[in-house]
């Protein structure tokens, strides 16, 4: 199994989380972006910046995935292909998308991105990251990289 980082939007305590999990596991674990970022040195841990634009870094994580790896990842759209590819999707806050709940996530983006377009305003967005958010990410992540070297 590698890990591969949605990292243009993944939060900077995540990917630290995940830092340290790709140590202790000895997991590949590669950053895709379309910007410059720092990664700790280690034989387990890359980086790989892409062209920017629009699902750049999401097109090359969908080509390069394979099955039984994990994807970390905000995008529900990315999620889903990662999915039908039988590889693992991982949000930020710690939520496993699935073949059961991919559809109804997907139906959800799609009616407000609708309701967006047609002139409602939409205010707000996600709340900040929490601390339960991070332990809830911190023990799914450690669950799916405890079954990998079972």
């Amino acid at each position: 199994m590698k890990i591969w980082v949605d990292a243009d939007a993944c939060p900077v305590v995540i990917k630290e989380i995940l830092f340290r999990a790709a140590e202790r596991t000895q997991t590949v674990t590669t950053l895709v972006a379309n910007h410059a970022m720092r990664v700790p040195p280690s034989k387990y841990i890359f980086r790989q910046q892409v062209s920017s634009g629009f699902d750049i870094a999401d097109n090359e994580i969908v080509k390069r995935v394979e099955a039984g790896d994990l994807v970390i990842t905000g995008d529900i759209p990315l999620a889903a292909e990662v999915i039908e590819k039988n590889a693992q999707a991982l949000n930020p806050r710690g939520e496993l998308y699935t073949t059961e709940n991919i559809r109804s996530r997907l139906n959800v983006r799609d009616f407000m991105d609708t309701m967006r377009s047609s002139g409602i305003e939409m205010s707000g967005g996600p709340p900040p990251l929490s601390q339960a958010d991070r332990q809830n990410f911190a023990n799914n992540l450690d669950r799916i990289l405890a079954q990998k070297s079972s």
